[in-house]
């Protein structure tokens, strides 16, 4: 089950947070500062799954992006490595080549999104080709400007 999700940029800023488990406010932050400071250190030549306390922080860097879920100790590293891929290649086609401040300013539309691909902590099991069309439909029919 995945316990969190953050994506942060280089200097630690937080562009998305989802939690899947409560936590307080002062624990959060403190929670996004140790992830942080784990996976900006971390040699590039290492893996890409490092123990965080008791369970697995996976995480993939794109662009200056860095993507990460903290994970139970027990699941599959390489299914939710390949589901940020998933989530990334999705942003992308839903934001025409996304970058920061696509995270920034259309925040709602990512956490729209973010809960269609994972639900209650749990991937849903669809098809790529799927997905990228769903997100394509909504934008073509102004679906995602329409719940603002």
């Amino acid at each position: 089950m995945i316990r969190f999700i953050l994506l942060q940029n280089r200097q630690g800023k937080t562009r998305l947070a989802k939690y899947y488990i409560p936590l307080e406010e002062s624990e959060k932050h403190k929670v996004e500062y140790e992830v942080h400071r784990l996976v900006v250190n971390r040699d590039p030549k290492f893996t890409n799954f490092v123990e965080f306390r008791t369970h697995k922080v996976i995480y993939r860097r794109y662009a200056g992006l860095f993507f990460s879920l903290c994970v139970d100790i027990t699941d599959n590293e390489l299914a939710y490595l390949e589901s940020i891929h998933l989530f990334v290649e999705i942003l992308d086609h839903f934001f025409s080549n996304v970058c920061e401040l696509d995270l920034v300013f259309n925040f709602h539309k990512v956490y729209l999104i973010l809960d269609e691909f994972i639900l209650a902590g749990s991937c849903k099991k669809q098809a790529r080709s799927y997905d990228i069309r769903c997100r394509r439909n909504h934008r073509e029919n102004g679906e995602l400007e329409k719940q603002e």
